[in-house]
């Protein structure tokens, strides 16, 4: 029987075992989606205790906590944090088969070098433990990043954001970097509550006016070129329902001026307003050479209740199961019949996507830049980020296109403690190709393989968002 966890966990053949220990083990990590702060990241601090670090804004572990009958208090509320820490390792003893189980012995591992599994019985222990190491200067935050060999992370950022705190880490800090992400997700909620004001206060900080999906664009791309000067490499969207139909600048405001009226465009009348803006948006990020992200079919703020008490994102969402085929082959043909579609990468939510994202995506590769896999299906995704999910991502990937210009892992994460998730995905990987080989399915080509799992890992996101 193995042990718990061990150097080769995950690994079940040799070959696995050294292409993870030879190549992907030591490799510097590449984040190119995150939700982390920047201005905690330039303050360098010190959490004051394990729970702040470790459930502060974590809505996967809220989830799970909550379906262990944690009652709220001890969930996202003000309870004792030392109660909050017990309740939270007895839902970890109860996570069998849940990559937090995992996630949370290897976060206590790698940063705190604790092996001992968490239980009730040796939370009070492992309470203190954390603790004490957490006020040690070489716990802060950015020796945190460097702890786990980040070299590049990328934030998730409002184009109205002035970007102060990563004009600042330019600056000082020589170890990593930190980029921002241009996210216009407000500007694209033509629907939702505050969208109005939002516009006036796009218009404030880029001079533009915002009473015409011209003026938008222009108020947009002044900010992203402004972003583009603190250097930004990547753009964000989510898409959360229909997001694309053919319309004329004319149409679009028309719907624009109903919506300052405040009328609620219809479905259809949103979607012509999210594809415009997307199209064109998009061949900004082409002229710039800029990836665009297409993270789609989350579904949000489920429970009313709780979305009325706490906020968003607190472990209210789910995964969506809208089809969109015809509309996202729209959107990427609108731009590509001017050779205009920016480097692309497409996450799935709901796994019934996978093989129809993994062959749309191979309907628009080419190019004559010479980009390996310049339009992507993304790493498995947040309901996805488990063992079956990644295989599953990089089966269907592997399948019906090239494993070998993968881009990799992401942690999506709001936790600093989050980057071990990296290795979790490399040793997946690792078992992956090294089974595959001792079965018979591809050479002993060590050297190849090695290329591919460094390539996997990190070359190719350096390589393709010219970090």
């Amino acid at each position: 029987m193995r042990t718990f966890m061990d150097a080769d966990f995950l690994l079940e053949s040799e070959t696995a075992k050294k292409l993870y220990h030879e190549t992907a083990e030591n490799l510097p990590i590449y984040d190119f989606h995150n939700h982390l702060s920047p201005k905690e990241i330039y303050e360098d601090k010190n959490y004051s205790d394990i729970v702040t670090a470790w459930l502060g804004g974590d809505h996967y572990k809220y989830r799970v906590m909550r379906a262990n009958g944690v009652p709220e208090e001890l969930v996202t509320g003000k309870g004792d944090p030392k109660k909050k820490f017990l309740a939270w390792a007895d839902t970890v003893q109860n996570c069998f088969g849940n990559p937090l189980y995992h996630w949370t012995h290897l976060e206590l591992q790698r940063y705190f070098d604790i092996h001992e599994t968490l239980t009730p019985e040796s939370a009070e222990g492992i309470y203190e433990k954390c603790n004490s190491l957490l006020q040690k200067p070489e716990f802060s935050v950015r020796n945190l990043l460097k702890r786990m060999n980040v070299k590049v992370l990328c934030t998730t950022d409002d184009p109205a954001d002035d970007l102060c705190y990563h004009k600042k880490l330019a600056e000082e800090e020589k170890d990593f970097h930190v980029y921002p992400t241009f996210r216009p997700e407000k500007a694209m909620g033509i629907g939702k509550e505050g969208f109005n004001d939002y516009l006036a206060k796009l218009e404030e900080v880029s001079g533009v006016s915002c009473k015409t999906v011209s003026g938008i664009l222009e108020a947009l791309e002044k900010r992203l070129d402004y972003f583009v000067s603190v250097g930004c490499r990547v753009t964000d969207h989510s898409l959360e329902e229909a997001f694309y139909l053919p319309a004329t600048e004319e149409e679009v405001d028309q719907i624009l001026k109903a919506r300052a009226e405040g009328k609620i465009p219809s479905e259809a009348d949103g979607a012509k307003y999210r594809g415009y803006l997307l199209t064109h948006l998009g061949k900004l990020y082409a002229k710039r050479g800029l990836v665009m992200q297409l993270h789609i079919g989350a579904i949000r703020n489920n429970s009313s209740r709780l979305f009325k008490a706490l906020g968003p994102d607190v472990g209210l969402d789910s995964e969506n199961d809208f089809n969109y085929a015809p509309q996202l082959s729209g959107l990427l043909d609108s731009m590509d019949q001017t050779s205009e579609l920016p480097k692309t990468i497409l996450y799935y939510l709901n796994s019934k996507d996978t093989d129809m994202l993994a062959t749309m995506a191979g309907n628009f590769q080419s190019n004559d830049q010479g980009i390996r896999g310049k339009v992507q299906l993304g790493a498995a995704w947040w309901f996805q980020d488990h063992k079956y999910g990644m295989e599953h991502q990089m089966n269907a990937l592997a399948n019906v296109g090239l494993l070998s210009t993968f881009v990799g892992m992401l942690t999506d994460s709001r936790s600093f403690l989050s980057f071990s998730r990296h290795e979790y995905f490399r040793r997946i990987l690792c078992n992956l190709v090294g089974n595959a080989v001792e079965r018979g399915e591809y050479p002993m080509d060590l050297p190849y393989l090695k290329k591919m799992i460094q390539g996997i890992c990190a070359e190719n996101a350096r390589t393709y968002f010219n970090f």
